[in-house]
Parts: C-alpha cells; structure tokens; sequence
C-alpha cells in the first residue's frame, strides 16, 4: 500500500496532463484518508485548486465537504475548513446539484459551528433550504445542528422547535436511532433551565424506546446526564446510583466523553465522601490513556480538571488543587458557558480561602455571585417563555381541535338539512351558532381564568425565591464576611479590611434589592421613600414626591406587590427613558389607592412595547396590578414622556 501511494504521489508531481495528474491526485487522497492527515490535506487542496480551474466545481465541492471534518476535528483548525469551502461556495451557482450546496452549507455550518454560532445558524439554514423536500435524513441532520447551535445561544424555544422537525423528519423514513438523538435534544434542553422533573419523565420515555428498539448504545449518556441533574439539586445518592449504571453500560458506549464524566464524576463524589483511594482510582482509568482521552476536547478537559482540583482540595492539597482549578477556569472561561464559569469561580474562591488567600477568594466569590443571579435570571426568563408557549400552544390545539369538531358537526346536520324542511334548517342553524358562541365565551373565560391563575401563582413563586436567596445571602456569605473582617481587625490590616467591608456594603444591598426588609421595619410608606431617597442619591435625576401614609392598609403579601410595582416602575424609567425628572404620587382616597408615577423622558409605542414576546416588564407591572384587584393606566408620547398610573381598591 505504500508503494502504491508513492507511485501516485510521483506520478501527480511529474504529469503533465491536468486529467491524468487529477486521477492520480484523488487515488493519494483516497488512499491517505484516516492514516496520514497531513498528506490527505495537503493533496487534497492541490486537487480543489485544479478542478476550479478546469471548471469541475462539482469535484472541487466534493472534495471541500471530505476535508472539513479533517481540518475541523483531527487538525483542530476550523478557519481553514471554512477558507476552503467559502472559496467553493463563491461558486455556488455555477453548481447545478442543489445537494452539493447544501451539504457545503452544512459542513461549514461545522466548522462554523465551535468558532462563530450565528455564522453556523445562518450556514444549517441554507443547508435546509437546498436539501429536496424528501431528503428527510439530511434536512433531520441540519435541524439538528442548528437546534444544538441555537441551544448554545440560549434561544430555547427556536432549538426545541428544530429538535421536534428532526424527530418528525427521522420518524418518516423510520431512522430510529437519528430519531432518539433527537428527542436526547429536547431532554438537554429541559435539564439545563432546571425542569429536572420534566427531563427525568422524558428521559423514561427515551429508555422504554430504546429498550423497545434494542438500541442500547447510548444508555451509559442518559445514565450520565440523569446523575448530572441529581448533582445540581443536590441529591448526591441518586447521583451516585446512576453514576454507578452509567459505568456498567460503558462498554457499549464509545464516547470518550462520557468515558471522562463518569469516571471523573465518581472522582468528585468518592473525593467529597473521603474515599481517596477509590477516587485515585477512577481518575487513573482517565489517565492510563490521558492524551488519547483529553487532546483537543476542551469539554473532557474540563470535567477531568475539575476532578483533580476537587481531588487535591479534599486532600487539603490545595497548592496542586490550585493549578488544576486554574486550569479549568481557562477553559470554562474560553469555552463561554455560563454554568462552567459559574462552577468554575467557586471551586477556585474555596481553595484560595483555604490557602488564606482572602483578597483572590473574594474576587471569585463575586464572580459566581454575579454568574448565579445572571443565571438564575435567565432561567426565570426561560421558565416564563416556556410556560407562555405552552400556553398559547395548547389554546391553538384546544381551537383546532374545537373548530374540527364543529365542522364535523355540520357536515353531519347537512345531510338531516336536506331532507327536512327548510325553516327547520334554518332553526337548527342558529341553535347551533347559539351552542357554539356560548361555548366559545365559557372556554374564552376559563383560558383567561387558567392564564391570570398562572401569573399570580408564578409571582407569588418568584417573591418566595427572592426572600429566599436574600436569606441565603445575608445569613450565609454576609455572616462569614463579618468573620473575615472581625479577623482583620485584629491582624490591623487596613487595606484589606476596607475591601471586606465594601463586599459587605455590596451584599446587604443585593439582599435589599432582592427582598426589601425596610417592609418589615419601616412599613410600606417608609420603604418607598426610601427607594425614592435612594435613587437620588445614586443617579442624577430630579426626584419629587407626595406620599400619603397607607401603613397598614394591605396584607403584607399586597404589600410586597405594591413595593415591586413602584420599585420596577422607577427602574424601567431609570434604564429606558433617559429621564432628566421623576414625579412620584401616592393618594390615600376613601376606596382607593392610586399611585402615579411621570417622567420627562423618550417615551415609547405602548401597543408595539407590550406585544413584543422580549419585553417582560410591563406585562409583569400588569399582572401584579391584577393581582391586587387593581388597574393600569399608561400614557406615553414619543419624545413627550410617560405617566404610569395604578388604581388600587381598598377592601
């Protein structure tokens, strides 16, 4: 096989005849795949070059589309991949096979895909546009990709969506397996935003087909992942029972990376347990092959340096926990997932605390402070989207399914139509527009019913989280700060002192922010002075305000929504209107409360602002009002500023 290859590497170099020196090009490259890289790439760019200029796009496409996922994946270099195919693609319609298009689509969409997310949507997109409308598989590939890609930029509901096309497009032409990676999507997608309830039932559904389609290779992933979801709720048993079925079904899994995760995730627990020596254990089975396991995949790298740093920490090895632990940070922080930096920031504040390294320890504590809360924000933001989907989704169902039935209904009292009297027609006509307009405001009714329901509860749900992190925070962080600070008073360190008692400053204020206790000690009255006397202080806007005292008027639980309605009013005005001037009312009338709040600002298109899905804020402001039995008033001119107006009944 060698002599072959060098009788047609000297044969390419030396003839002369483009035809015959393409021949012997492509027998290199055919016989250089897999076994020498750089020769594959190398003859394989010579022969791209001598296609275009014999005007043989086609084989010039054929030969792009083979050598990206060798640039992309054994060379590691993307760019490359996506140089050699955008020089084909500058071609594109000069190719007459809309196949080769969208397969050149798709495998830049790849390389795309590690370097440039938006480049890779836009490039799976086109891919989906040139592939024929019964090219099930391929167009199943490219939602695919494109929903990992849109799942990566956070846009959920676009990535389920394409996960759900995929699963249809696999099920048409019977391809079980494409079928199952599928559905692993939407499973991915429920356990990272926290429906861990949801992904556990779905992951059930996902075992029972597969057991049913004797498709057994990819147990020891789902196992894996379910471990994962019990880790980050804290049920450290469960996590290791299917940490333990992930690792008997190894065998029948190839991936390196669950290989990694498990092995480095059993680590980690048997680390935390005590249990060194099993820990060593697991973590040599990694290492026995450690470049072969780690070399170019920075997501087996950084669960297997998380181990080592959890390793040497618990082993109060903290110097070598250190290195690991930095090692990961640089990866997590290269790598753009939030929940990677956010774990990452903790690791490293314990280990620089346990090596006294206070002023380091609290740089990373508020790192993952402020990771979590954006984290956590956006999982709110998600988990409200989701629900208003499913919302919406199910209305559409319940209306098709309605409007079937209705039709179905008339088809049927046709036939009776045509064989009694015509007045008797007309009579059964309009009793079943009656039946059916009544049903139609009963069911209109019951929706809005079941939508004010959810909005109230998910208020109500959101509050009780807010107390409770603030609690968390005050009672927890606050409380080891005070420690740290009383230490340094002693050791007559200035300097870092003054650091701590900053970060202290900066909790209580995110503990107020987050639930206002000025509620409790003050009353409703005091603490909206107080926020107002807070936003003068802190920003350059004109504040003036008439508060009537309405202590005592509420249930502490109407009075929380009344704070957050004036609370998230002056802040939309802060953030959006570029105000120069606020003027904040509260009138105590014989029945009710009302409650204005006017600035001078941009002002906006209410009707384009509320309909917009993006925009939370008013919707919220409206379905707290509803929660007080209240109403909403708004009135804002382009360029003219906006006055807010809340109505509250007195009961």
């Amino acid at each position: 096989m060698a002599q072959d290859i060098e009788y047609y590497k000297k044969l390419a170099e030396t003839e002369q005849d483009t035809t015959l020196k393409m021949a012997a090009l492509d027998s290199v490259i055919s016989m250089s795949f897999k076994k020498d890289d750089e020769l594959f790439i190398s003859k394989s760019l010579e022969y791209i070059v001598l296609a275009k200029e014999q005007n043989d796009l086609k084989s010039a496409a054929k030969k792009a589309i083979n050598l990206q996922s060798v640039l992309t994946y054994a060379m590691n270099d993307s760019r490359k991949a996506i140089t050699v195919i955008d020089r084909v693609l500058s071609h594109k319609y000069k190719i007459d096979d809309s196949f080769l298009v969208g397969t050149l689509h798709f495998r830049r969409g790849r390389a795309n895909y590690p370097i440039d997310l938006d480049a890779a949507i836009e490039d799976y997109s086109q891919s989906i546009l040139h592939y024929s409308k019964t090219d099930y598989s391929r167009k199943g590939n490219s939602y695919i990709y494109r929903g990992h890609a849109y799942s990566d930029q956070g846009k959920f509901i676009l990535a389920s969506e394409d996960y759900q096309m995929a699963y249809t497009l696999f099920e048409k032409i019977k391809d079980y397996e494409l079928m199952l990676y599928a559905q692993q999507g939407n499973i991915t997608m429920y356990s990272i935003h926290g429906f861990f309830d949801k992904a556990k039932v779905e992951r059930d559904t996902y075992l029972k087909k597969a057991q049913e389609l004797d498709l057994d290779y990819n147990y020891s992933l789902t196992y894996y992942n379910q471990a994962i979801d019990y880790e980050k709720q804290g049920l450290y048993e469960d996590e290791f029972e299917f940490l333990l079925k992930a690792e008997a079904a190894l065998d029948k899994n190839n991936s390196k990376q669950v290989f990694v995760g498990v092995h480095s995730k059993l680590a980690e627990y048997f680390s935390r347990e005590g249990n060194f020596d099993e820990a060593e254990n697991h973590l040599k089975m990694i290492e026995t092959d450690l470049n072969l396991l780690l070399n170019k995949n920075p997501k087996n790298q950084l669960i297997y340096e998380g181990a080592k740093a959890t390793y040497f920490h618990k082993l109060k090895q903290d110097n070598s926990a250190l290195k690991h632990a930095n090692t990961r940070y640089n990866i997590a922080k290269n790598s753009g997932r939030q929940e990677d930096k956010r774990d990452s920031y903790l690791q490293l504040a314990e280990i620089h605390e346990s090596l006294g390294n206070y002023k380091n320890a609290m740089t990373f504590q508020k790192a993952y402070v402020t990771s979590k809360d954006s984290i956590f924000n956006l999982s709110n933001a998600f988990t409200l989207a989701y629900y208003q989907t499913l919302y919406e989704t199910e209305k559409k169902e319940k209306a098709l399914v309605e409007q079937n039935n209705d039709i179905l209904i008339l088809k049927n009292e046709n036939t009776l139509f045509k064989s009694n009297q015509y007045y008797i027609a007309l009579s059964l006509i309009g009793l079943f527009g009656i039946i059916l307009l009544f049903r139609n405001q009963k069911n209109l009714r019951n929706n809005k019913t079941l939508q004010d329901r959810f909005s109230q509860e998910l208020i109500v749900s959101q509050e009780k989280e807010r107390i409770r992190i603030s609690n968390d925070i005050h009672d927890g962080i606050g409380q080891q700060l005070l420690l740290i600070k009383n230490k340094l008073i002693k050791s007559n360190d200035d300097s870092v002192r003054l650091m701590v008692e900053n970060a202290i400053d900066e909790i209580r204020t995110i503990s107020r922010d987050l639930h206002p206790f000025q509620l409790q000690e003050l009353g409703i009255t005091k603490a909206i002075e107080y926020a107002l006397v807070n936003i003068d202080e802190n920003t350059n806007l004109f504040i003036c305000s008439e508060i009537d005292n309405i202590d005592n008027i509420f249930s502490p639980e109407h009075e929380v929504n009344i704070y957050r309605i004036v609370q998230e009013s002056l802040t939309n005005v802060i953030k959006h209107a570029k105000a120069k001037a606020i003027k904040v009312s509260v009138m105590k009338l014989n029945k009710v409360i009302i409650i204005t709040i006017k600035d001078n600002g941009v002002g906006f298109n209410f009707q384009e602002k509320f309909k917009n899905l993006k925009s939370l804020g008013l919707k919220t402001l409206l379905e707290r009002t509803k929660f007080l039995d209240g109403h909403m008033k708004v009135q804002s001119v382009i360029n003219n500023g906006t006055l807010l107006e809340y109505q509250i009944p007195v009961k």
